[in-house]
């Protein structure tokens, strides 16, 4: 379901002091007059060729006369620039149930889909509440269900009871701990988080429990990795593993491979603001893959998402495919806040990297004390030890470390049974030698109410203060 439009009109209507037409007025201006693509942007017009080529309406907008367009391009969105011009005139209602939503049911129609206008026009955004848990006296916020938010939270109430101070920054035992939390905060994940609408028994009270934290912890050894994949818990009973499973543990070393790359391509954009009188937002947002679906509607020049790639066919999954059902999806802006004030505000595309880029970004500035540049800019791992999020939710079981990185702990970390791939550049977005995803954070020093701001080198990430 698109659906972002109509999460942007609720906060406007509810919070907003702009009108559309102010707010809109800059977006359609790029999208008339054209703006060139940087580097990055034109690199994913090339890897996504083969998802836009089967659209006349997308190879139109998106490519150079059918070919990948060259960095420095300019790209025109004419189409798009008059659908933001309906909005600022019409309001959000204008896609859902006006001009916008026949252009998109039509165009769904044409190519055999099955969203209907009656879909568009019955769908409402709502405001949910966060989850949150408390690390280091702060309280940190995450995304509801049907997010991912509570993977970072279950794995910051794990590692409150080890003493990470003491471990050195980015070494072979800090790093194996890590990774480690992460199987167990996925693993749950995977079990026991979907659509709240139609799965009204999750147990997030017990996911967020610092004695289920404890028995959790309890599994991690230091010596051996856990083998891909590890047990969910049991949070109702606040027992360390679910009964009918249990945790297992490499018994010897796993060689080392090199540059084993998996194909992969995403479009999610994520920002973090403060304003001048220290409020803080933390917005992800996003259309799954490059492109999303690769199709951009007929005359209205927006793509339509393909986000129904995380739902699992599997009959008895909590995140199974039922109609009316929304998946569970990997986005997950995250807030924190010290003695009561708004802290921090941090997010970063990626899909399953998203919760492991933003805790390592976190525990650097609350742990290690790094500022937040230096926080999104030292180097992170990548694990893929759990089922992902995107069908068919495979377990691929790589741990993938720079090689900036690998070349001080990747052997130490593959004597415990870790399956360690070394690339040379930092994953997921493979531009730079390290980095925190493409983590976007903001901190407001709580002495004296500066603020400051911070980007992983990734993607075309800026800091900007106005």
């Amino acid at each position: 379901m698109p659906g972002a439009l109509r999460g942007f009109d609720l906060a406007l209507k509810r919070y907003g002091t702009l009108d559309y037409r102010t707010i809109l007025q800059p977006a359609i201006e790029a999208a008339a007059t054209g703006h060139p693509l940087t580097f990055w942007a034109a690199s994913q017009h090339g890897v996504n060729l083969d998802r836009i080529r089967p659209y006349d309406s997308s190879v139109k907008i998106l490519t150079d006369n059918g070919r990948a367009p060259k960095p420095g391009w300019m790209f025109y969105q004419q189409d798009l620039a008059e659908t933001l011009k309906t909005i600022a005139e019409e309001g959000g209602d204008a896609f859902y149930s006006g001009s916008l939503a026949h252009l998109s049911a039509d165009f769904y129609k044409n190519k055999g889909g099955l969203l209907s206008y009656k879909d568009l026009s019955s769908y409402q955004a709502e405001e949910s509440e966060p989850i949150m848990t408390t690390y280091k006296g702060l309280d940190v916020y995450q995304s509801a269900p049907n997010s991912q938010g509570i993977v970072m939270l279950i794995a910051l109430n794990i590692l409150e009871g080890f003493e990470l101070a003491k471990l050195e920054h980015n070494s072979a035992q800090y790093i194996h701990l890590i990774v480690e939390v992460m199987k167990l905060a996925f693993a749950d994940r995977n079990a026991y988080i979907g659509d709240p609408r139609f799965v009204q028994d999750m147990p997030i009270k017990g996911l967020l429990s610092k004695k289920y934290a404890a028995k959790r912890r309890a599994l991690i050894r230091f010596d051996k990795a856990m083998s891909p994949k590890a047990p969910p818990g049991d949070p109702e009973r606040i027992e360390g593993i679910l009964e009918g499973h249990r945790v297992e543990y490499e018994t010897k070393p796993i060689p080392l491979r090199r540059n084993v790359k998996k194909k992969g391509t995403g479009e999610t954009s994520s920002f973090s603001i403060a304003d001048r009188f220290g409020n803080l937002i933390s917005v992800t947002h996003s259309v799954n893959f490059g492109f999303g679906s690769g199709m951009i509607v007929e005359g209205g020049g927006y793509v339509l998402n393909n986000r129904m790639l995380n739902f699992s066919l599997e009959e008895n999954d909590v995140n199974v495919l039922v109609p009316g059902k929304r998946p569970r999806h990997t986005v997950n802006p995250a807030l924190a806040m010290k003695n009561g004030r708004p802290y921090l505000a941090w997010n970063t595309p990626g899909g399953d990297n998203q919760p492991q880029a933003m805790l390592q970004a976190f525990l650097n500035i609350v742990v290690f004390g790094m500022n937040v540049q230096q926080a999104v800019e030292a180097p992170t791992v990548t694990s893929t030890a759990f089922a992902a999020s995107t069908y068919p939710q495979e377990v691929a079981g790589q741990l993938t470390l720079p090689r900036i990185l690998a070349e001080n702990i990747g052997s130490d970390l593959s004597r415990r049974g870790h399956r360690i791939n070394v690339v040379e550049l930092q994953q997921p977005y493979m531009q730079t030698l390290s980095g925190a995803g493409g983590v976007k954070m903001i901190m407001i020093d709580p002495d004296n109410g500066v603020m400051m701001g911070g980007v992983s080198p990734a993607k075309n990430n800026y800091v900007v203060g106005l």
